[in-house]
């Protein structure tokens, strides 16, 4: 098989949740000498393990950073992020090994490779992030979309009132740098590549990736997903365990309130994973960049050898 040219490349492997992006990166890190950072918004709390896929320790071949580097709820930002990883790929460079960046969090890989010049406000824990999220607490999402309307009319355009997220940001960005989400959003398909990286997408057909995703489902509920979020809640996370993104654990506390049942939980966990499972395919298909490998039969030993074929030099952006 191939191999990469320059040991000091970014290798990094991306693509829907369940289409097999950490078992590839493993075998391209024993094949090339290399070392993986997780790019997964997740897997960086402790103790969030079963509901998010994290590879358990005595599964992980080869050494791995970004998991497990938080309590859960912790802020965190893509902003942190890029400072990790590229410390990370300084690391493993410096030590002859080669860097592979994986995971399924679109941003944080962006973040890592290209040239983003996060605002103050991107940064975890400043006051204007906490007042409007206790606005939200306080009014819902659309009392500060609503703010957000007043005062930047272009960005509450292009943010749904239920994003409060998306919202708070918005309003960081014009209190803390007098800038505009709108006009920052229509620049950010300008932003520059700075670190030396290649990408490889896996593309899994949609059938078959939904098979995976339920059959994903299920087995987290055998190996004990129900009692990780109780013991979560227990230990006092259960603010993260109820978080927007917190795919898996929201539903099963929902079930814990009463809300529903756990197998309308287990049901609502597939749905929401097929919907993540979508914008992630959406968010690597505007990227040209992205070199994609069709996992869906998942011939590892193929898929390997394409992706190192890619990462050599040896093909095409796009097949």
């Amino acid at each position: 098989m191939p191999s990469p040219t320059d040991s000091r490349m970014v290798l990094t492997v991306v693509g829907p949740t369940a289409s097999g992006k950490s078992e590839l990166a493993m075998r391209i890190a024993e094949h090339v000498g290399g070392e993986i950072v997780s790019a997964d918004s997740m897997q960086i709390y402790r103790g969030m393990d079963i509901g998010t896929a994290k590879i358990p320790a005595d599964e992980r071949r080869v050494p791995h950073f970004g998991l497990d580097i938080l309590d859960p709820g912790m802020p965190y930002s893509a902003a942190l992020f890029q400072d990790y990883a590229r410390a990370c790929f300084a690391n493993i460079s410096a030590r002859g090994k080669t860097p592979i960046l994986a995971g399924g969090t679109g941003f944080y890989v962006r973040a890592a490779i290209d040239g983003y010049d996060f605002a103050s406000g991107e940064q975890s824990g400043n006051p204007v992030r906490e007042r409007y999220a206790a606005l939200a607490d306080a009014q819902g999402a659309e009392a500060v979309w609503e703010v957000l309307r007043q005062r930047d009319p272009a960005s509450a355009d292009v943010i749904h009132p239920h994003n409060v997220k998306r919202a708070i940001r918005a309003l960081e960005m014009l209190e803390i740098d007098g800038a505009s989400y709108a006009e920052r959003a229509r620049r950010l398909s300008n932003i520059p590549q700075v670190v030396d990286a290649r990408i490889v997408y896996l593309h899994v057909d949609a059938d078959v990736l939904h098979d995976r995703i339920d059959a994903r489902v299920d087995a987290m509920f055998e190996a004990g997903l129900v009692e990780e979020v109780r013991g979560l809640c227990e230990r006092g996370f259960r603010e993260a365990c109820t978080a927007r993104g917190a795919i898996g654990y929201k539903e099963v506390a929902a079930a814990f309130d009463g809300d529903c049942t756990l197998a309308e939980a287990r049901e609502a966990i597939k749905t929401a994973s097929r919907r993540y499972a979508k914008r992630q395919r959406s968010w690597w298909r505007r990227d040209a960049r992205a070199h994609v490998v069709d996992a869906t039969d998942a011939d590892f030993e193929r898929i390997l050898e394409e992706a190192l074929r890619f990462f050599a030099g040896e093909g095409e952006v796009r097949p």
